[in-house]
């Protein structure tokens, strides 16, 4: 694992760490996942206007992240009454690593992209602390991510995220606006179907 000392790129307070995990580290991390969406299998969640998303997601740990008609909001069980799967420790330890080792995570939620799947700008709002950064991991196909600013409208930004890439949202950064605005399907050989796996790791409480 390369170092995690410094990021390689800082946008709008966003720290980004480049080519930080490794293959080996990537591969790991999604077949913890597979076991995840085992037991938590990936669902498209309804937004206020009952449409659906076109991303996927699920998640592990204390909470989950949940949307539908009546909002957003984290959510202590499954639909069916199951708890979350827990946070695999490989997932953790990238956590202790660049934010803390002495509070982990409540809520790992994974977002699954397909092709045409994207992610319109937001802010992860629904956490009761915000001096907790968010945590986001990409793998497989490539993403631009834009970065926005903490109010609606104005200028944004935008980088291509690679798998195996880190992104820190802190201090200044962590209430922006921000978003996926495509993949490139297909350009990772890390997800046998292709497509893309983002992590955010997050303190609910």
């Amino acid at each position: 694992m390369s170092s995690f000392q410094k990021p390689n790129l800082v946008i709008r307070g966003f720290k980004i760490f480049k080519e930080t995990l490794n293959i080996d580290e990537q591969n790991e991390l999604i077949a913890d996942l597979r076991e995840i969406i085992k037991k938590a299998p990936l669902f498209s969640p309804v937004v206020h206007s009952g449409n659906k998303m076109s991303v996927r997601m699920t998640s592990a740990g204390k909470y989950g992240w949940h949307s539908d008609r009546n909002g957003y909001r984290y959510i202590e069980c499954q639909k069916n009454g199951n708890n979350w799967p827990e946070i695999p420790n490989s997932i953790v330890s990238i956590w202790k690593k660049l934010i803390s080792t002495d509070r982990n995570p409540d809520c790992c939620l994974i977002n699954y992209y397909s092709e045409g799947a994207k992610m319109g700008l937001h802010q992860d709002k629904d956490e009761a602390d915000f001096k907790w950064p968010v945590l986001s991991i990409s793998l497989g196909d490539d993403a631009l991510f834009r970065i926005g600013n903490n109010d609606k409208g104005g200028k944004t930004e935008s980088i291509w995220l690679n798998s195996g890439d880190i992104v820190v949202m802190g201090d200044n950064a962590r209430l922006k606006y921000h978003g996926v605005d495509r993949i490139r399907f297909g350009t990772s050989k890390l997800l046998k179907n292709s497509g893309r796996i983002n992590l955010t790791l997050r303190v609910v409480d």
